[in-house]
């Protein structure tokens, strides 16, 4: 399960750079929100799984408070779920 995991993470993460760093300026700089309807979905749907497979592992890897905190806290900055199976490698 934690490799379904990381590769949740990652994928997570390209959908959260996506939205913040494409979707969201064409929506305000072009007035187009169209990118942000169709990027914004999908990274709630894995977000959501992301969560779910954390608190999951928790209790199956017996992670610490600390280690779910922060894999909770990576998966909100930007650029913080490519980080996770680093992190997890610790």
């Amino acid at each position: 399960m934690i490799n379904f995991f990381k590769l949740i993470s990652w994928l997570e993460g390209i959908s959260y750079i996506l939205l913040l760093f494409i979707a969201t300026p064409i929506k305000y700089l072009q007035g187009n929100p169209e990118y942000v309807k169709m990027l914004g979905m999908p990274h709630g749907i894995l977000f959501v799984i992301y969560i779910v497979l954390a608190i999951m592992l928790k209790y199956e890897l017996k992670w610490s408070n600390k280690t779910f905190g922060m894999v909770c806290l990576l998966s909100i900055l930007p650029f913080g779920t490519f980080f996770v199976g680093k992190y997890l490698k610790k």
